[in-house]
């Protein structure tokens, strides 16, 4: 299973300058909020850092499936991480991630969910990433998962069950919402909240390129 391709901004004249734009709008602070509620240990880091995304073209008919995603290797500018696959699920439908019915609600289509390790283990990572039939749908989602984190049904046995950063980001890109879950225990605590925003927006602006705009 292959990881996206990042390519160099420069295939795609106008794009970097647009992403600062977008990041902007997309990732205001008020989009990560704690997750210590719902997962044991103390509260969590705060310290929030700007992110550089790489986005990635992609065919516009292709479902999304947990095989466009291995491991996350991010590189640019002069920024680095990586990150380790270590599961990933596909649904045919948003039900088993669905906890309240909000994404019932919203017609959410289809699911995936990806389980990541950083920094031997210190960091754990899970994102689930939500497939609507518009992006007025997407937008209203991610709008609600903004206000509370207990719409969305997670692998809670892959992220640490002891930490000292734990945080969730949810966002919408086109028709798309990208909920991201971070921990990371002593050891990995220093770079948890700059891996988190990297990590997020990388996979929120693949999605920019991934097809074009249904809005209907």
């Amino acid at each position: 299973m292959g990881n996206p391709r990042h390519p160099d901004p420069r295939d795609y004249p106008g794009v970097a300058a647009t992403l600062v734009v977008i990041l902007v709008v997309l990732l205001p602070g008020g989009l990560a909020f704690s997750v210590h509620k719902y997962l044991k240990g103390p509260a969590p880091a705060v310290a929030l850092h700007e992110p550089a995304p790489s986005p990635t073209p992609k065919s516009q008919d292709r479902q999304i499936d947990a095989a466009e995603f291995g491991d996350w290797n991010f590189r640019m500018d002069g920024v680095a991480f990586q990150a380790e696959r270590v599961g990933g699920w596909t649904y045919d439908s948003c039900a088993p991630v669905d906890r309240d019915g909000l994404l019932a609600e919203y017609r959410c289509a289809r699911a995936v969910q990806l389980a990541y390790s950083a920094y031997k283990g210190h960091l754990k990572a899970v994102q689930v990433i939500l497939a609507f039939p518009t992006e007025k749908a997407a937008a209203a989602t991610a709008e609600r998962l903004a206000k509370s984190s207990r719409g969305v049904k997670w692998r809670r046995d892959k992220v640490l069950g002891t930490y000292v950063y734990g945080r969730i980001r949810s966002g919408a890109s086109k028709r798309y919402v990208v909920y991201t879950a971070v921990t990371a225990d002593k050891t990995a605590q220093a770079k948890a909240a700059r891996f988190h925003q990297y990590l997020h927006a990388d996979h929120l602006n693949y999605f920019l390129f991934r097809e074009p705009a249904v809005t209907s």
